[in-house]
């Protein structure tokens, strides 16, 4: 088995408990003093542009301009400020999920310290769209608000389920301009899906439920409300639930030539 292709649980301290690095800084890309920034990359695919991980921040504020990457995050401790050229602030309190979309012009302004955990596409290839504004380009995940406008799936792909056919709905809050990173909240009453391997990459924050995973050599893991998880794409695993499960999602697809 690929040592890249098993499931990785999200440590908010990276897996020994205190495994973040400091990372070394440009000043062109503050407006502010230096902070001291930290990190932990669980899984990257440098070829594709993919970085997955913890990350850590003192107080600062980033030289204004394109966002570098569509990116999904989870706000572990503390809050931010995202502004843009007109002085409009999204504020992320602790607790909270949200994603940007690449290049939108903008600047991360930071008061105290933050950890998060990311999921962030950025393709090596790709050229940078010129956005003038920011607007809508910030989105806070918010289940009571998602919850509204949750859709039935007729399908329950990638999951090949054994026995009874869960109801599952979806709801996808934001998609990339490449079309192919997907965001959103997903729900499901029981199940118990067949081996096989995972057709995307995604990031997972489990909101409700526990979720055991199965990996093609036998080993299990268990997930419960409140942990993070990653999967890579062609991972064989099995999922199964013995009630009900809602979790946020980043899905980034790829071709199967360029996996």
């Amino acid at each position: 088995m690929n040592e890249k292709q098993r499931v990785i649980r999200l440590q908010p301290r990276g897996p020994a408990d205190n495994d973040l690095k400091k990372m070394d800084l440009d000043p062109a890309d503050f407006q502010s003093d230096l902070p001291e920034q930290t990190i932990h990359v669980y899984y990257e695919d440098e070829g594709l542009g993919l970085s997955v991980g913890v990350w850590t921040t003192t107080t600062m504020q980033e030289a204004f301009g394109p966002y570098p990457g569509d990116e999904f995050m989870w706000v572990l401790e503390g809050q931010v400020r995202m502004v843009d050229g007109e002085g409009n602030q999204t504020l992320v309190e602790q607790g909270e999920t949200f994603c940007i979309r690449n290049a939108i012009p903008i600047s991360w302004k930071q008061e105290g310290f933050l950890r998060k955990f990311y999921m962030t596409y950025a393709g090596p290839n790709a050229s940078t769209p010129e956005i003038s504004s920011a607007e809508g380009g910030v989105r806070l995940l918010r289940a009571a608000e998602l919850e509204h406008d949750m859709q039935k799936m007729e399908s329950t792909e990638p999951l090949v389920i054994v026995g009874e056919k869960p109801l599952q709905h979806d709801n996808i809050l934001f998609t990339n301009d490449a079309g192919n990173m997907f965001i959103g909240m997903w729900d499901s009453t029981a199940f118990d899906s067949q081996m096989r391997p995972f057709p995307w990459h995604e990031m997972v924050q489990l909101l409700e439920g526990q979720v055991t995973i199965t990996e093609a050599d036998g080993s299990e893991q268990q997930f419960e409300a409140g942990d993070a998880f990653f999967i890579p794409m062609g991972t064989v695993c099995k999922w199964q639930t013995s009630g009900y499960v809602k979790k946020f999602y980043s899905i980034l697809e790829v071709e199967a030539d360029k996996a």
